[in-house]
């Protein structure tokens, strides 16, 4: 005999923002909110989540004291209709902390690690949605079959709200903007 798995009916209509932060602590982080609507985030494997975490210790180190890098928490895109992400790593103003939800204009600096289930979003949805909210830089780290990641670097251009192209690393990350960072990738 198998059991079915019965979504919950609040997965199925659209959310409101109030509806989400009323949400216990325990449905978030597996979910993000798009155009109004729940989408479950498949889980990340122990490199997925190994990568973010040595990514955003690194930026925390490299940044100065008015900014902090942190893994997995809501950045609110829009209110109407909702559109909360849950970037892998998202470098933020340090004195909006406390501030809840986060918003573009806090950040500099958002991260996604690419998995298998999250390609097209994260190559594609994604960098349209954190661009028109006008956030400065996107990084995506592609697990290469080479062991060695490759971190593909956007740099916002403000007048069309898209993304130009900027660095492709492997072996080691170096860049001076936002802010002078090296990382090993080798490492990760």
């Amino acid at each position: 005999m198998t059991a079915e798995t019965v979504a919950p009916a609040w997965m199925h209509e659209q959310i409101t923002a109030d509806a989400y932060e009323s949400s216990s602590e325990e449905q978030c982080p597996g979910i993000e909110v798009v155009d109004g609507m729940v989408v479950v985030r498949p889980s990340a494997s122990k490199r997925h989540s190994r990568l973010a975490r040595i990514l955003a210790n690194a930026l925390d180190t490299a940044m100065s004291p008015e900014w902090n890098a942190d893994t997995d928490f809501d950045v609110r895109l829009q209110d109407v209709p909702l559109t909360n992400r849950r970037p892998d790593v998202v470098a933020y103003r340090a004195d909006t902390i406390d501030v809840t939800p986060t918003r573009p204009e806090h950040v500099l600096l958002v991260a996604e690690v690419v998995s298998p289930g999250s390609e097209t979003t994260d190559r594609i949805v994604k960098v349209d949605q954190y661009a028109k909210a006008g956030i400065g830089f996107y990084w995506r780290i592609e697990q290469a079959a080479t062991g060695v990641p490759l971190v593909y670097t956007y740099v916002l251009h403000p007048a069309t709200k898209t993304y130009r192209d900027g660095d492709v690393f492997t072996g080691v990350l170096k860049v001076a903007a936002p802010f002078p960072v090296e990382i090993d990738l080798g490492q990760l």
